[in-house]
């Protein structure tokens, strides 16, 4: 064969491999999805992503952060959107969706298979799973001391746990459910926040070791022995529970808060993968994942967990259903006010 005969072969497989490549790209189909970093991200990747991947022939470009961080990107790009899935907690959701930042949900019929609990007005988003704010306590100290386990969030003002008592503070989620119960206990409500902020400041506050945002240093201050009661979550309770230090969540009578776990199809972008996630992540396989990998309670009544998975994660119609929730559409135009003065009167 001539050299010339030669190079133009191998020029015209250099050209057939090439647009082959190029047409491959061409029909890969990229969806991205922003939400939780750390261990979410991680079963995400492992378990989630795949099958969906494999089914839809899409490629998923994951962008990790906490909630306000997603939120804040939506916004910087409200104009020109590059996310197509955002999964939040439930407050900045429903700021997202009143800034027009979600788009409609398309119907399906797994929708009819969720929980009230996991139904948001407008449809412009839907709950993915659930945690509940309630207490956690160190059941080998409370043994130790003869101390019953608490059942109430009146239990926070026990003089008896004054400097053993952690709280996170009013920015984060579990410090604003605190905030509310506590009014609730006194006859008030997000509508009527008063009585919260004066049980802080006159019953609970002298108790509190910590203010702590931290899921780290709350873990570390029950560890060292700092800490025996705190306002918690049940997947944040779940995985330290998991490690073998001797805690335990209490849903308190007056009922633990829910705290959703929200997802949207971002506004401005046209993805119908982007419905059918959604979609998919609420199919009962996927929410058992959840709920065993992360500590999720499943909003999908079909889901089900054996009573050993479900121990101390919101599951079933009695728990999940009794869950307290928030008027986000009120809270959200209070919360900086609140924090304000949560910052003045009980962290002073």
């Amino acid at each position: 064969m001539s050299t010339r005969r030669t190079v133009s072969l191998l020029a015209s497989a250099a050209i057939f491999t090439l647009s082959a490549a190029a047409t491959a790209a061409a029909q890969e189909k990229v969806l991205s999805v922003a939400a939780y970093g750390g261990s979410f991200e991680q079963l995400m990747r492992e378990q989630v992503f795949p099958a969906f991947e494999k089914e839809h022939n899409v490629r998923i470009e994951y962008t990790a952060g906490n909630s306000t961080d997603t939120l804040a990107r939506l916004v910087a790009t409200k104009s020109g959107p590059q996310i197509d899935v955002a999964i939040m907690d439930d407050g900045p959701m429903y700021q997202a969706i009143a800034l027009g930042l979600c788009q409609d949900l398309t119907s399906a019929p797994v929708y009819g298979d969720l929980y009230d609990t996991a139904k948001v007005s407008g449809n412009k988003a839907t709950g993915l799973g659930v945690v509940a704010t309630g207490l956690m306590y160190n059941t080998d100290y409370f043994k130790q001391q003869g101390w019953d386990a608490p059942t109430s969030w009146a239990d926070l003002k026990d003089p008896k746990y004054k400097g053993k008592l952690v709280v996170p503070p009013l920015s984060n989620t579990y410090g604003l459910h605190a905030l509310i119960m506590e009014a609730g206990l006194a006859g008030g409500s997000e509508q009527d926040i008063d009585p919260g902020f004066k049980a802080f400041t006159d019953e609970i506050g002298p108790n509190v070791l910590a203010y702590e945002p931290s899921p780290g240093q709350m873990t570390a201050l029950f560890q060292n022995g700092q800490a025996v009661l705190s306002v918690w979550g049940s997947a944040r309770i779940n995985s330290l529970k998991t490690t073998g230090f001797p805690v335990q969540m209490v849903y308190p009578k007056e009922g633990a808060v829910a705290l959703g776990i929200l997802g949207c199809p971002v506004a401005g972008r046209s993805q119908p993968e982007a419905q059918a996630f959604l979609q998919y992540l609420l199919s009962p396989e996927v929410q058992q994942k959840l709920a065993i990998g992360y500590g999720y309670g499943p909003v999908n009544k079909n889901a089900k967990l054996t009573d050993e998975q479900a121990a101390d994660i919101p599951y079933g119609p009695d728990r999940v259903g009794k869950l307290r929730k928030v008027d986000w559409d009120y809270v959200n135009q209070h919360r900086e006010e609140w924090n304000t003065r949560w910052t003045r009167e009980v962290e002073r």
